[in-house]
Parts: structure tokens; sequence; C-alpha cells
């Protein structure tokens, strides 16, 4: 990947253990990103993938490596990344253009009252919340409470949306429907979105790429997978896709079996150049570039 708009560099996070020794979540994690991209990570709890966002979101710190978010380290929370968490985290005084709006003049602390008050209106109205702008959030369902956060994250017009499984508290008509609200966003905006979730089918529908981690302790990236499904897909054709069945059992496959004997079997796995894979008919194909070994000084030829 030529862009990396996002940059993660060799970050581990490691606690304190029992008997002062230390546990390490995961370890030597590379991955990249390109502007505009969705990427989903997927793996089993206790791999680091919340940690992982923390650390982007500026939450919490690695202990060694570091992350570059369009050419900057990361150092702390921004305004520039904005993050949906798994509950919708609405302040309960404020209605829902005083949520949204709080957000706006955050940010853009000289816009007056009226600029601000525009501003949130077009992201409430971009997330279909138009009529219920001056109710609280305990008069809200909770598919609308999170479409509030959506709104929210969104109209400080981030650079990253960060998401921890927003929507792994809603019923699956509602989940559905968020998912198809946050992919329209996503195409119309050109949104970079990083997120979290443990649903393989909703990888499938969101993400351009999909990154898959092994168990914890000492996770590691073990996969990308390039999603060949195509950009413009709707969900209720989604499954007869020819190559559907492929990526979804790929990824299940992994989840399954191929996360928890990763390390024994993959003996030669190099995470600065993970593997980029694009399941389709027949066996997955490898489609990331050779990595380039660099010459020998001693056995170059003087010219």
């Amino acid at each position: 990947m030529t862009d990396k708009f996002i940059s993660i560099e060799g970050i581990a996070r490691r606690y304190p253990g029992a008997g002062g020794g230390t546990t390490t979540v995961f370890q030597d994690f590379w991955l990249s990103m390109a502007r505009g991209e969705f990427g989903c990570v997927i793996g089993h709890s206790g791999c680091g993938k919340t940690t992982v966002l923390n650390i982007l979101a500026g939450l919490d710190e690695p202990s060694e490596g570091t992350v570059i978010v369009d050419g900057q380290g990361i150092e702390g929370t921004s305004l520039d990344r904005a993050v949906i968490f798994q509950s919708h985290a609405l302040l309960p005084w404020r209605t829902v253009l005083g949520n949204v709006a709080y957000a706006v003049s955050s940010k853009w602390r000289k816009w007056d009252r009226a600029r601000v008050k525009a501003h949130a209106q077009k992201f409430i109205d971009l997330v279909g919340l138009t009529g219920s702008e001056h109710k609280h959030p305990s008069e809200l369902s909770g598919g609308m409470k999170q479409r509030v956060g959506i709104a929210r994250a969104l109209s400080i017009t981030p650079k990253i949306m960060l998401m921890d499984e927003p929507f792994s508290a809603l019923d699956a008509l509602t989940r559905g429907t968020l998912q198809d609200e946050v992919r329209r966003i996503c195409l119309e905006t050109g949104q970079t979105t990083f997120m979290i979730t443990h649903d393989v089918d909703e990888a499938i529908f969101l993400a351009d790429k999909i990154f898959l981690m092994t168990n914890g302790p000492g996770a590691v990236l073990a996969e990308i997978v390039e999603n060949p499904l195509p950009k413009e897909r709707g969900r209720i054709d989604l499954h007869r896709h020819p190559y559907y069945y492929a990526l979804r059992n790929h990824i299940v496959d992994f989840l399954v079996s191929r996360s928890k004997s990763f390390a024994a079997e993959v003996t030669d796995h190099d995470p600065r150049h993970v593997p980029t894979v694009r399941p389709g008919l027949g066996e997955p194909v490898i489609v990331s570039p050779p990595r380039v070994v660099e010459p020998n000084p001693a056995q170059s030829v003087a010219r």
C-alpha cells in the first residue's frame, strides 16, 4: 500500500503480570490503511482488538512502537479522531441537537450559535433523525441513540472514525438498518473508518479490508483479507455473489481453527509483511507484493 494514511508500526501492549512478570496482549503489530478505506479487525476476546482501537484514539499508549495518522504521530486524544463506543455515551440532559451541537462547538469554538446549529442539523439529517432534534436520550430507542452517536462523530469531520462494536447490543433488525446507514454514509463522504467487530457478516458487508488477529495473549496480526465483493453491494443479494461463501468460509475457518494453531504452524511469520489474501473461486489468492530482500553488501559485486 502506497498511501499509508494510518500507519501502525510495531506496537505492543504489555501489563504487569503475577510474580513480577509481564503479560503481552499483542506484540510487533504492523498495520496500514489508505485514506477512505473501511477496515474491520476480527479476533477472539483477549487478542487486544479494543486496545489497538484505544491506542489509535489516543486513550491508551503502546508499550512500544508508534502510530502515525496523516503523517503525524498520535499523542493523546484529538478531535481529528472520533470514537463510537458500544454504548451510546450521550449526555442525558441534552437533546439530540444539543448532543451533536456540543461536539461541533468543541471543535469550532469561535462559531456562533446559528452556524453550530446548522452544521449539527446537517448530520442529524444525514443519519435520518430529522424531526427528533428536541428529544432527549430517554425518549429514544437504542437504534436512535446510536444514530445520534454516529451523527456526533461525523459532525466534527474526523480524519478517522473509530467504532468499537457499536451495534452489538442492538436487535438484529436495528443492527442491519444501522449497518446500511453507516455503509451509505461512508461511501458518500469517503470517511476513513476503523472498526472492531465479532460479527463476520458485518465485516463482510462493511469492510474493504478485514484484519485477522490470532488468539491472545501474545496475539499477532496473521492475515489481511481483501474483500472481493463489489464496492456497491446490497444486503439483499450479498449472499448470492459467487465469492461470498468463499470469503465467509475463509474468515470462519481462521476464527475456528487457524487462529488457535497459528503460532505453531506458521513458524516463518513476518509481522512487517503480513500476507494479503483475496478469497474467491477456488483457493484464496495472495495479492500482497512479495517482500523485497535487501542485498548483502558483503556479497555485492563492485562495478
